[in-house]
């Protein structure tokens, strides 16, 4: 069941994450004004989760969970993507254009989240269990810091060249310019790292609570057939 529960908030903060991509705002954090997609406020929470996997269920089935999220994300383009073949009746609160607006527009965007979740959801993965390995089951903010901050990195970069770079011509499609989507990059990332950092200590706590609860040692998963 507890495995079940992690599976579902991941998929569900993954897609929330795709839904509300399109929408580009502002986070002030005191030290620093963040310009961020909407999505990145849901994002940590998946990384979270992936490596509250990793810690107790191990690697192959966090892998699994990863999969599942991907399909999950790809039928729910597929049910946006229909819903915008079929028109709008007079009476509808959302008319075509609205529609389109929000979500045929962006299927570039949400494409470029899907694979850009891929990607960096194998390298935390991987990475989460090279640091596990390399410390022997301790130091637990080493593995969960370390594997976001490189694989985010990577999501960040990879969403960001999708949208806004004409590969075709080798120039940004926005007025951003390079300089701007270099900050759009720099700005998603440390926002990232940052939560990563912050939600250390649930980690931990996560982690003792699960360990003890199953009874397992610093190297043990707890076996969950799916």
């Amino acid at each position: 069941m507890h495995f079940l529960i992690l599976a579902a908030l991941f998929i569900s903060a993954l897609i929330t994450c795709n839904l509300v991509a399109n929408k580009f705002l502002t986070v002030n954090m005191g030290f620093r004004t963040f310009t961020l997609s909407a999505g990145v406020l849901a994002y940590p929470v998946t990384f979270l989760i992936t490596d509250i996997l990793s810690e107790i269920f191990g690697e192959v089935r966090t892998r699994k969970v990863v999969w599942a999220g991907f399909a999950a994300a790809l039928f729910t383009l597929g049910i946006l993507a229909i819903g915008g073949v079929y028109p709008a009746i007079d009476q509808s609160v959302v008319s075509n254009e609205v529609y389109n607006t929000v979500f045929k527009n962006s299927y570039r965007l949400i494409f470029a989240s899907m694979i850009a979740y891929l990607i960096a959801q194998f390298i935390d993965v991987r990475i989460f269990h090279f640091w596990k390995r390399i410390t022997k089951g301790k130091m637990l903010w080493v593995r969960n810091n370390f594997s976001t901050m490189f694989s985010q990195l990577i999501d960040t970069t990879l969403v960001v060249g999708i949208i806004f770079i004409d590969f075709e011509n080798g120039v940004p499609v926005t007025e951003l310019g390079w300089g701007g989507l270099g900050l759009l990059i720099f700005d998603g990332w440390l926002f990232k790292v940052i939560w990563a950092a912050i939600d250390t200590p649930a980690f931990y706590a996560l982690s003792y609570w699960y360990k003890k609860k199953f009874k397992l040692g610093d190297n043990q998963t707890c076996e969950v057939n799916i």
